[in-house]
């Protein structure tokens, strides 16, 4: 199955009521199992490499590669994004290496600044057939910026669309980035305001502190883009504590390391099927 634009996974859930699964690469284990994960589902999904992972591999062309290639390999349709970049040169050097899109993350600018800086990756973005995703309004919990309690407003987002020609929003609506408890309140009532409000689909930033359930109402409720990252690597690290609990004298990673890539699997099957289950009629 060839590497797919970004755009015809998402697009594609929305028309069908289901949320697509977009999940964070630390390192290759993660890209192998989250392929895995959703080939064994029969699902389509989206590979997420952030600034961050990209900064402690020195640059992102190693994992960008890596990522890639496990994408292209893949039996299902497999995207590659780039995730909270806040650097317009590394979205550049994204768009050349091939991924399908990005995030550019100007948020924690002053709305104007935000709106212009997009504006301009937007104009790149787009003359390269490449999809953006922008954020209003910082979603919590990432480096101590703003509580868990910040929403995106509807009129402000639907004038940041018109304004930037964004393909996808991200929005503030209570969840929060690093969660390691999945009991956050979502709201709901807002998620149904800012779909009607945007023509462009929604991202849940921080899903992995929400629960199944949540995350079916959510859907149902018009998100399209469910991202997580830190419920993966819980299950990636929970791994490899077990097995060093029970083979103290292993040194070979490759003991250890592919039993947590076979648990980020399980946990992307999981994952995706609750995504891809039937949500309540509220969407329009």
């Amino acid at each position: 199955m060839p590497l797919v634009p970004t755009g015809e996974i998402v697009l594609g859930a929305r028309a069908a009521g289901t949320g697509a699964g977009a999940f964070n690469v630390v390192q290759i284990e993660h890209a192998q199992a989250i392929v895995a994960g959703a080939e064994a589902a029969g699902r389509p999904v989206i590979l997420q490499i952030s600034e961050n992972t990209a900064r402690y591999h020195g640059s992102l062309e190693p994992i960008a590669l890596a990522t890639l290639a496990s994408a292209r390999r893949a039996a299902v349709p497999v995207a590659v994004h780039l995730d909270h970049a806040e650097s317009p040169a590394l979205v550049h050097e994204a768009v050349r290496l091939g991924f399908g899109s990005v995030m550019f993350d100007a948020s924690r600018l002053p709305y104007r600044e935000n709106l212009a800086a997009t504006r301009e990756t937007v104009g790149h973005c787009h003359g390269h057939g490449v999809w953006v995703e922008a954020e209003l309004g910082e979603v919590g919990g990432k480096d101590g910026a703003h509580a868990p309690g910040v929403r995106t407003d509807p009129d402000e987002a639907r004038h940041f669309v018109a304004a930037t020609g964004v393909d996808a929003l991200a929005v503030a609506v209570g969840s929060s980035h690093a969660m390691l408890t999945r009991n956050a309140v979502l709201d709901l009532t807002l998620v149904a305001a800012l779909r009607d409000a945007v023509p462009v689909p929604l991202v849940l930033h921080g899903s992995s502190g929400v629960g199944d359930a949540d995350l079916v109402r959510a859907v149902g409720a018009g998100m399209t883009k469910v991202n997580v990252a830190t419920h993966l690597n819980k299950a990636f690290t929970r791994a490899v504590r077990d097995h060093l609990r029970e083979h103290a004298g292993t040194v070979d990673p490759r003991r250890y390391l592919g039993p947590a890539r076979t648990a980020v699997a399980e946990a992307v099957t999981h994952l995706l099927g609750v995504l891809g289950s039937d949500a309540p009629l509220m969407r329009r």
